[in-house]
């Protein structure tokens, strides 16, 4: 199993940023993905959720009306659009999959 995110960037606030997830080793159209994000001196937070198949969406308060999770299952990659970026948006962001599988985080600096 491997996830590599992509799309670091460092964005004003009210910014836009689009993160990717390359998948491999597994059958992604049947994952669960997940994106979890960890605030500089803060616990991990999850961020989003894609059930299988893209069949249901979830996210968390602090994101919910300006990101969209999706995924492409020809591709192999999961997204996650982040519109009206806020200060409180920094961190690294992870994606990850059931059974404890994460990428190496890619990092999202608003300021």
């Amino acid at each position: 199993v491997q996830l590599v995110e992509s799309g670091e960037g460092l964005v004003q606030p009210g910014g836009s940023l689009r993160l990717s997830c390359a998948a491999s080793g597994f059958t992604f159209s049947t994952a669960v993905m997940s994106w979890i994000r960890q605030a500089p001196g803060k616990e991990l937070e999850w961020v989003s959720l894609m059930a299988r198949g893209g069949t249901g969406t979830y996210y968390s308060d602090s994101v919910k009306g300006r990101s969209t999770i999706s995924r492409d299952n020809v591709q192999n990659t999961l997204y996650l659009q982040m519109n009206s970026l806020k200060t409180e948006d920094t961190g690294v962001y992870y994606c990850a999959r059931t059974q404890g599988y994460w990428g190496q985080g890619t990092q999202v600096t608003v300021s």
